[in-house]
């Protein structure tokens, strides 16, 4: 296993990549970004971490941007690529792919985009059958 030395780097990238992600493009969506981030030489600033699942499923595929805490749809390798291009490269979120952004009240969902809002933290969730 690999022990990366972090100093210096900027942004921790968290790829998720559970079964629903996996189902709807999560490899490539994760080489995607991993090789954007790569052609931009943001290597040494920018670190990937591929997780579980992050409870974003209906989302799927989902990336996580800290320390922003700016949670993306990455539905294909092309928004990937955007993400990797707009918010890591240039610092600019990129707007239509955000699900998630974080601010002085904690995360607050980007209802524009119309994204599922989920269960609230604490609910019971209805018994499937």
């Amino acid at each position: 296993m690999t022990t990366w030395n972090l100093n210096g780097t900027m942004s921790h990238v968290l790829i998720c990549n559970g079964s629903s992600c996996m189902r709807k493009g999560g490899e490539e969506v994760t080489q995607a970004i991993r090789d954007e981030i790569k052609k931009q030489d943001l290597d040494a600033l920018v670190h990937t971490t591929r997780t579980r699942c992050n409870g974003r499923c209906k989302d799927a595929c989902v990336a996580i941007v800290y320390p922003e805490g700016a949670w993306y749809k990455m539905p294909d390798e092309h928004a990937a690529r955007e993400m990797v291009k707009g918010h890591l490269l240039k610092g600019e979120k990129v707007k239509e792919l955000l699900i998630y952004e974080y601010g002085e009240n904690g995360f607050s969902l980007t209802e524009e985009n119309g994204w599922t809002k989920g269960i609230q933290k604490g609910e019971k969730k209805e018994a499937v059958r």
